[in-house]
């Protein structure tokens, strides 16, 4: 071997003996990156490179998140009391609180019974949710399918807005408002009927089926205390001018003539923060209610099928849920 070989050999074991120091077990212990994978073609990382991948790698540190905020839940009602419902002559009884939707007392809550113009509850909803207050409406309807019925007072042909007609539904419980609305917003009653189950499938209600737009017995017309008192609960929660119109006594129609209407849900005159919702009686179905009352901004609903008087069935009701429950938001 001649000088320059020797040299060469000993500067290649020289830089050999480089990078194996910088591969030690101190330094693999201590960081345990990936080698850089070879270029392509084969041809092998720069050494500055791996230098580079060997070096320890500084992570920041994670910010500890902030917990966000509890959001309040609907403020739930708790029985502090220990007096049992009172007993009243109703067949089918659902107390409901208006907050949180809990069964506060019920019985046959879900039993099936003719609503009576309790169904009228369910076309101001369809109403409501497809139709427009300011809409003008010219009022048809067949006399003939109203035998028996509560009027509002309209005739075929005159006009009125959806918003007058909705009072008189609610109030008088007119069928005649029943079947204009009916036509205007449904095209037709059998569609509008069609988009009354739509609503209660819909809202989670299996216990009801309607026929007709206002009530009037029929075969095959059902529902439940406890759907009506969740479709009440749901209209009043939902749309303002629902819980303004059951809560009015009173009410001055403007259109092709003018008249007044007057509420036919005596509750709103005998009860302490009563505040709606609607009454129904046919010779079926007997005397039927969901009322709504308000005590220190707590709601409730009591809803009942078959009851001997709409008063004196709902206000020990309504007392009993008052004084034995308590509402708070920490259960």
């Amino acid at each position: 071997m001649n000088r320059r070989s020797f040299v060469s050999s000993a500067l290649a074991l020289t830089a050999l003996s480089a990078l194996a120091g910088c591969a030690s077990p101190a330094a693999s212990a201590t960081n345990s990156t990936t080698l850089p994978t070879p270029a392509p073609g084969g041809a092998s990382a720069p050494l500055a490179a791996i230098r580079v991948s060997l070096a320890p790698t500084a992570v920041p540190p994670t910010p500890t998140p902030i917990p966000p905020s509890p959001t309040p839940g609907p403020v739930a009602p708790v029985q502090s009391g220990n007096k049992t419902a009172p007993t009243v002559t109703a067949t089918a009884i659902a107390v409901v609180d208006g907050a949180s939707g809990e069964v506060l007392f019920g019985k046959d809550a879900h039993g099936t019974y003719a609503p009576a113009s309790l169904t009228k509850i369910f076309t101001a909803l369809v109403a409501l949710r497809h139709g427009r207050l300011d809409q003008e409406i010219t009022v048809q309807y067949d006399v003939a399918q109203l035998p028996d019925s509560t009027m509002m007072g309209i005739k075929p042909g005159e006009r009125y807005t959806l918003q007058d007609l909705l009072y008189g539904l609610l109030l008088p419980s007119g069928g005649d408002a029943a079947l204009a609305i009916a036509n205007a917003v449904g095209g037709t009653v059998p569609n509008f009927v069609s988009m009354m189950n739509a609503e209660a499938t819909g809202l989670g209600l299996h216990d009801s089926n309607f026929v007709n737009p206002h009530g009037l017995d029929a075969p095959n017309l059902h529902s439940s205390a406890y759907d009506m008192a969740m479709a009440g609960r749901f209209g009043m929660a939902t749309y303002p001018i629902f819980r303004k119109i059951v809560g009015t006594k009173a009410w001055d129609v403007h259109g092709t003539r003018s008249f007044e209407i007057y509420n036919l849900n005596k509750f709103l005159w005998n009860y302490s923060g009563a505040d709606g919702v609607k009454i129904g009686y046919t010779d079926l179905a007997g005397r039927t209610i969901v009322a709504s009352a308000v005590e220190q901004n707590h709601q409730v609903f009591v809803s009942l099928m078959r009851l001997g008087d709409w008063v004196s069935d709902t206000v020990p009701l309504f007392n009993w849920a008052f004084e034995n429950f308590t509402w708070s938001s920490n259960r």
